[in-house]
């Protein structure tokens, strides 16, 4: 596969559907507590995404090149060339409010001042 080395774990078929109770052993394992009706949605939105990796699985990818994206993508890099910057007196003097030769700001995330 290109170079590529994928690991793979196989577990066996997935059963047809998954149980209510595989659910709830998934959850308990997460640590969460889950109400009858979040179980129910839970146990069919993960029976929704399993059936949709059953398709994917039984797709015919021989052939097939490995991608990490579907279209060809390039950097647009410009050479790192100095440039002469903003003056720094000129750039503060246009600040609202300056501290210690530098931009003052409120405080961020309830920190103090």
């Amino acid at each position: 596969m290109n170079g590529v080395t994928v690991a793979t774990a196989y577990v066996g078929p997935m059963p047809e559907r998954i149980s209510r109770e595989d659910v709830a052993r998934i959850a308990q394992l997460a640590r969460l507590t889950l109400g009858d009706d979040e179980l129910d949605r839970f146990t069919s939105q993960l029976g929704d995404i399993l059936d949709h990796a059953r398709d994917l699985a039984a797709l015919d990818l021989d052939g097939v090149a490995a991608t990490a994206h579907p279209f060809p993508l390039r950097n647009v890099m410009r050479d790192d060339v100095a440039t002469p910057s903003l003056d720094r007196d000129e750039v503060l003097a246009a600040a609202p409010e300056i501290e210690s030769h530098m931009f003052a700001v409120p405080p961020v995330l309830g920190e103090p001042a």
